[in-house]
């Protein structure tokens, strides 16, 4: 298959739901469950983060999702099913983003802490991603 066959058969629906899930996770994963470690380990103020500028962040946060959603449906293809997407989702996390996030972090003397927190994101939100991609 050619490179604009496999990218016309993707769903592109599907995409867009696999990137909101990854926001959402995000969400999730940076405020009730890990936000203050998070938080801490960047030794962030709830003051400091209150003068962002929080619709471009949340906005462009989408697109970037709405990217690597995308990205993972190509790699992927659009004959996935749902345990092959699971698989290439998490090795994705893992092998890819956590493994150059591990190396960045030992360069930059950042915690294990805020690797853990993280890395562990990327392979939570790219496993839930590869899940739909593959379901759908």
């Amino acid at each position: 298959m050619d490179t604009a066959t496999a990218v016309s058969a993707i769903n592109l629906m599907t995409v867009i739901i696999a990137a909101v899930s990854a926001f959402c996770v995000g969400g999730l994963w940076y405020g009730p469950l890990f936000g203050r470690a998070w938080m801490d380990a960047w030794n962030f103020t709830e003051e400091q983060l209150a003068t962002r500028n929080m619709p471009m962040v949340f906005g462009v946060s989408l697109i970037l999702s709405f990217i690597a959603a995308l990205n993972l449906a190509i790699f992927i293809g659009a004959e996935a099913d749902l345990a092959f997407g699971v698989f290439a989702g998490f090795a994705a996390g893992l092998g890819w983003v956590a493994a150059f996030l591990g190396i960045l972090y030992l360069f930059e003397q950042r915690s294990i802490k805020l690797f853990m927190i993280n890395g562990g994101y990327c392979v939570v939100a790219l496993t839930l991603m590869g899940a739909i991609l593959g379901a759908m």
